[in-house]
């Protein structure tokens, strides 16, 4: 790792401190359907992504509307970036109405070779504190890919789920997940960016959105359970307004696989451990 151009970032990190207020928590929850947890409630799985981004001047973003330039991560141009993944684990619920603090820390980087050209993979690791114990340690998978005709299906047909619930990705959906995020990125709501420039045939859905759904759907089949650990892998992209369903089944006690996708195929796949 010496070698590599990127080595100088390894190991550094930042740290974000927050109020994990209740008006975002109502918008978070306005955006998706939710009733909204009070003020001392537990915030629901993955709704920390919300929190914690940094407020970037226009100015200081690139083309594709992320931020042109970050202390933690490297300067990619000509190349389009996407969040391809993560691990999360759940050791106590962070609450609403009570300060955080996030320590995000560069664990690696480094260049591959896929089936659409050169790779550049980051992976952050975030830990969220609150009262001075850590509630969720996530490692995030960041690509930077160079610009190719997106894969659109990945012809792996849905498996057959014990639970699964249809959504509609409208662009008012995708609009305020990018609000509430303070998600900048282009390729969810400017069609003349995302169709010319990136080649997709419309907004693309979020994979962080999809994740959240898709492990809401576990959370509602499986009231009783407590999520402890939750791995989730983008596959290819899901287009807005388009239908796509989000689903899993229990294949040992306390495992589950869980995956989104349409007619066209799987999109993302998920596994969870879970008491």
């Amino acid at each position: 790792m010496t070698d590599s151009p990127y080595a100088a970032l390894i190991g550094r990190s930042e740290r974000t401190t927050e109020h994990l207020s209740v008006s975002l928590a109502k918008r978070i929850a306005a955006t998706l359907g939710e009733s909204a947890p009070a003020s001392g409630q537990t915030l629901p799985a993955l709704w920390h992504w919300a929190f914690f981004q940094p407020a970037m001047e226009e100015e200081g973003l690139g083309n594709d509307g992320h931020p042109a330039h970050s202390s933690l991560l490297p300067a990619i141009q000509n190349r389009n970036r996407m969040w391809a993944g993560g691990r999360v684990e759940f050791l106590e619920a962070l609450r609403v109405g009570v300060e955080a603090t996030r320590i995000t820390t560069v664990l690696k980087i480094e260049e591959k070779s896929g089936r659409t050209g050169s790779l550049l993979f980051a992976t952050l690791r975030h830990d969220y504190v609150q009262d001075g114990r850590l509630a969720i340690r996530e490692e995030q998978d960041i690509v930077y890919r160079e610009p190719t005709p997106p894969r659109l299906a990945s012809g792996e047909a849905l498996p057959l789920a014990g639970w699964q619930e249809s959504i509609t990705p409208t662009p008012v959906l995708l609009f305020r997940y990018s609000a509430v995020t303070f998600n900048s990125h282009r390729i969810h709501y400017d069609w003349p960016y995302v169709t010319e420039t990136e080649g997709y045939p419309g907004p693309v859905v979020h994979g962080p959105l999809i994740a959240t759904l898709n492990l809401r759907a576990f959370c509602r089949a499986n009231p009783q359970a407590r999520v402890r650990h939750f791995e989730y892998r983008g596959i290819r992209p899901l287009i807005s307004p388009h239908p796509f369903i989000v689903g899993g089944r229990l294949y040992a006690p306390g495992r589950a696989e869980l995956w989104a996708g349409n007619e066209a195929g799987v999109a993302q796949r998920a596994e969870l451990t879970f008491d």
